[in-house]
């Protein structure tokens, strides 16, 4: 018989991944990075040799990171198996991984100066630019709708999940006990009334699904209120004199916040005349996102075209793309009247923090956080009303505005998971991960009581058999 083992995600929304076994194959899903405090960078550095050693193939939902950015290490550890992904989230994990691994190497550079002067041993990096390029070697592009038979004889199929460019629905028929099993996860669903991506494959059949439920707890704001709070938190900022500040992840927000301002600009609702992309890794998958969009939604597309009157250049002509030090540097010069957008996109780490540390004590300063913040991340702390924070060695007064606009997200709402949901025929088994634990036991009591569905909500290490 088939069995499912819960190695991650279980009441957090990082660090995914799933383990099946069939009586001839070992299939991981996902292989996400831990994100938030210590307890997180430990559970990186745990060693992966064992499964690296058992495991026939991984299958990759897209490439947040907190899906795939385990993935160099298990190849580190050993691994030489096949990846599967779609076209598209294999051209991003190479701009995600090779950022992660440099970011790493710097982090590891100066936690190594201080061990020096301490007479501490050093320290390694979780993984390295050649554990990328390895991993990136083993990747296997499986587009929409194709069916392909991996280890074991599961086959598997990839649907849109409308979370960001190749994000995917993973639809799996496994053998087990004699006769087909059908296994469906969900990877991250995307919000339906978000621009850019299409709406999530409506699946049908299945025996079994892991459903996120990242938002399991709560519906996000309206849109169109949304972007007028937006709109009017810009018209503030302008008359108070102030910078604003937009920490967003670089694949999937970053391109939608540039979106709309883009049609707020067009408008004549954007203010502001300096707009600062200060993220390497987000101008190149912003470069990526123009370069496939054919593959993005086109209605959106189009109107954006036809507002700059079908010139590209003119779709936000006061971005400036900062991707040396020095021009991010450069910025913090500028006291007042601009917008800047850098990772990382819960502030726990990339050049945020540096705005963060010339901003955030100025009164007239704004913070808008447009993303799920993680437990235990610089981002939660101040949406949670942090008075002071650590930046960069130096505690520092939060006295900008904090504006949380969850209308953003990339990720369905509880109402929309609950929709999603209901397309199934079968009355499948629901097992909800990939959430915190008041928004999983929400999501569960929803399945159960609007939907009739049998919910389950695993723990850290659970096996179940299909």
């Amino acid at each position: 018989m088939a069995q499912l083992t819960f190695k991650g995600a279980t009441g957090e929304v990082t660090g995914s991944r799933y383990l099946l076994e069939t009586d001839d194959a070992r299939i991981l899903l996902e292989c996400g990075l831990h994100q938030g405090g210590n307890d997180a960078d430990e559970a990186n550095r745990e060693s992966l040799a064992e499964l690296a050693g058992q495991l026939d193939a991984v299958v990759l939902s897209h490439g947040h990171l907190d899906h795939s950015g385990l993935l160099p290490k298990l190849v580190r550890d050993g691994y030489r198996g096949p990846i599967y992904c779609t076209p598209g989230t294999e051209e991003l994990l190479e701009i995600m991984l090779e950022d992660a691994a440099f970011v790493m190497s710097k982090d590891i550079e100066w936690e190594n100066k201080w061990r020096r002067r301490a007479d501490k041993p050093l320290v390694e990096p979780v993984y390295d630019i050649d554990d990328v390029a390895t991993t990136l070697g083993l990747c296997k592009a499986v587009p929409y709708g194709d069916t392909q038979t991996i280890a074991g004889d599961i086959r598997l199929t990839f649907r849109d999940a409308g979370h960001i460019l190749g994000s995917a629905i993973v639809d799996l028929i496994v053998p087990s006990g004699g006769r087909d099993r059908h296994l469906v996860f969900s990877g991250d669903l995307g919000n339906p009334d978000a621009v850019l991506m299409h709406e999530p494959a409506r699946m049908e059949h299945a025996d079994h699904v892991l459903l996120e439920s990242t938002y399991g707890d709560r519906d996000h704001r309206p849109m169109d209120e949304t972007i007028e709070e937006f709109a009017q938190i810009l018209e503030q900022a302008d008359a108070s004199g102030g910078n604003v500040m937009i920490p967003a992840f670089a694949v999937g927000r970053t391109q939608e916040i540039l979106y709309h301002l883009g049609m707020l600009h067009h408008a004549g609702r954007l203010p502001q005349q300096k707009v600062f992309l200060d993220s390497p890794m987000a101008i190149k998958v912003t470069e990526l996102y123009a370069r496939l969009h054919k593959s993005l939604k086109s209605e959106d597309m189009e109107r954006l075209h036809k507002a700059a009157n079908g010139d590209p250049g003119g779709y936000l002509p006061g971005l400036q793309v900062c991707r040396t030090v020095e021009e991010s540097m450069a910025i913090n010069r500028i006291t007042g009247g601009a917008i800047i957008i850098a990772g990382a996109g819960m502030c726990n780490g990339g050049r945020i923090r540096h705005h963060m540390k010339y901003n955030l004590w100025r009164r007239d300063a704004h913070l808008i956080i447009v993303g799920f913040q993680a437990s235990g991340t610089l981002g939660r702390r101040l949406v949670d009303g942090a008075e002071r924070v650590k930046l960069l060695g130096d505690e520092v007064v939060v006295n900008a505005k904090v504006h949380t606009l969850g209308g953003f997200s990339a990720h369905a709402g509880r109402t929309q998971l609950l929709d999603w949901a209901r397309g199934f025929r079968d009355q499948p088994v629901f097992h909800l991960v990939h959430g915190e634990p008041e928004a999983r036991e929400a999501l569960a009591a929803g399945l159960r009581d609007e939907l009739g569905a049998e919910a389950h909500v695993p723990a850290f290490g659970e096996t179940i058999t299909l």
